[in-house]
């Protein structure tokens, strides 16, 4: 369910987003997570598209965020410049950064702008981050 599509239900209480510009990718992760019925989820293609709504909605509890998100606009921001944003937005809220990059200096900068965790999209990333978002509770 992209963006606000999707409404707050029932005992749904952690509100996730996800930014990713790989919209398989974005559904099924969203849709793993969604097994668990106190997460409310929204997706979204682009940091810009996310950076919209920051401050017209509820913050939300955890972003999960990619690192390359200009598959669908060659100029978007990449998830170093939209984190970096949403930190100086509110330098509390909780960003995992989800990424293919496997470059160590990539995650430690990542790491040191404000993300909690910088998960490599690989087979075991999906249970990695329901791991990291337990944790988060």
């Amino acid at each position: 369910m992209n963006g606000l599509a999707n409404k707050f239900t029932g005992n749904r209480t952690k509100r996730i987003c996800i930014v990713d510009d790989d919209e398989m990718l974005s559904m099924m992760l969203e849709d793993h997570l969604a097994k668990n019925p106190s997460y409310f989820i929204e997706t979204f293609p682009t940091g810009e598209d996310f950076l919209k709504i920051l401050d017209e909605e509820e913050t939300p509890d955890v972003i999960i965020l990619d690192f390359n998100l200009d598959s669908i606009q060659p100029e978007a921001m990449n998830g170093l410049e939209v984190l970096k944003q949403i930190k100086s937005y509110d330098r509390t809220i909780k960003v995992i950064m989800y990424s293919s990059q496997e470059q160590y200096g990539k995650a430690l900068q990542t790491i040191s702008t404000g993300a909690v965790e910088y998960i490599i999209k690989d087979d075991g990333a999906f249970q990695k981050i329901e791991k990291i978002l337990r944790a988060l509770s």
